[in-house]
């Protein structure tokens, strides 16, 4: 006879404002069958996930969780970057489920840490990490996703909060140049502002109107390409000082959390330029904290590889919030 539950399979997903990918869970942490839906092709989400379930077959699903990339704060769930707007226990109904969930889609990406293999980790430097202490989690892709866990009797718990949305702390005289040029176009300069994909356009910006030079119009990928390959010298500047930033911000986040159990590098950018990453100024500025430059030079920080963090963590959410009832 099967030792697996009755309660498989779980439907999981993970929702942002272009796709919508779904996968079933048929034992603890075995994901299968993953599709990935445009979420323009669909009026409602209701219907992005009736046409993924007729694709695997009208399995037979009591339990769901989603990721997506919007705040949870009650029933009604508006998108920010898509039409979609719907009640959750109205969708749950309609979708026959006993059990939906719905968590912010970087809080889901720091509980997959905690199921991450070592496979899909590299390791940036520090010791090796405290047992059973708080995680540090953030992640610069379109935003920059903050988040940590915490351990507790039940398990690891993520925060949900906002920490990309703190405002930005210039290190030295080149960062408090391209924060006034921020300042003067935005007013507030939040940490997103340049830990991020726009971020790194915004840098480039701000380095080529200190030089005097009109910028070309670059998106962000073309910004590390150049970087890399060394054809320009103000998109290598650019990636250098944006590596930089990230320690800082990244060792904020660590001090603040008590971060000895690590701090967890997530979001597409840094696994673009990994090798460049690795020796870039990263570290350096992580443990450039004064009196707790020791404290900082034990804390390993990792680079997360994994292919459907949203989805692993909406797992795990959903396994912890099966288990408290």
């Amino acid at each position: 006879m099967s030792s697996i539950p009755t309660d498989y399979p779980r439907l999981v997903a993970d929702i942002g404002g272009t796709n919508a990918r779904f996968a079933l869970e048929v034992a603890p942490q075995q994901i299968e069958q993953a599709h990935v839906l445009p979420c323009k092709d669909y009026d409602t989400i209701v219907d992005a996930a009736r046409e993924y379930l007729r694709l695997t077959g009208q399995p037979n699903v009591a339990h769901a969780a989603v990721a997506i990339a919007n705040p949870i704060v009650g029933d009604w769930v508006q998108m920010t970057n898509h039409h979609w707007a719907f009640s959750i226990e109205t969708t749950r109904q309609a979708l026959g489920l006993k059990t939906l969930i719905f968590l912010n889609d970087f809080t889901a990406q720091a509980l997959a840490v905690t199921q991450t293999e070592d496979k899909d980790l590299v390791q940036i430097g520090g010791q090796v990490p405290a047992e059973k202490q708080p995680k540090a989690v953030i992640g610069p892709g379109t935003g920059l996703g903050v988040s940590g866990l915490v351990y507790s009797p039940a398990g690891w718990v993520a925060l949900a909060g906002e920490g990309g949305h703190t405002s930005f702390p210039p290190f030295d005289d080149m960062e408090v140049t391209i924060w006034q040029y921020a300042k003067n176009k935005y007013g507030h300069v939040s940490a997103e502002r340049f830990l991020s994909g726009a971020g790194l356009s915004l840098i480039y910006e701000a380095l080529a109107a200190k030089e005097k030079a009109k910028p070309s119009k670059l998106t962000p990928s073309e910004i590390t390409e150049r970087a890399l390959s060394g054809s320009s010298p103000l998109c290598r500047q650019t990636l250098d000082i944006f590596c930089a930033m990230l320690g800082t911000v990244a060792s904020n986040l660590a001090l603040t959390l008590g971060a000895r159990g690590g701090v967890y590098l997530c979001g597409g950018i840094i696994p673009r330029v990994l090798d460049y990453f690795k020796n870039s100024s990263f570290r350096s500025r992580f443990e450039n904290k004064g009196r707790f430059e020791a404290y900082l030079a034990a804390i390993p920080v990792y680079v997360v590889l994994s292919e459907f963090p949203g989805i692993t963590g909406a797992a795990a959410a959903l396994d912890n919030h099966l288990k408290t009832v």
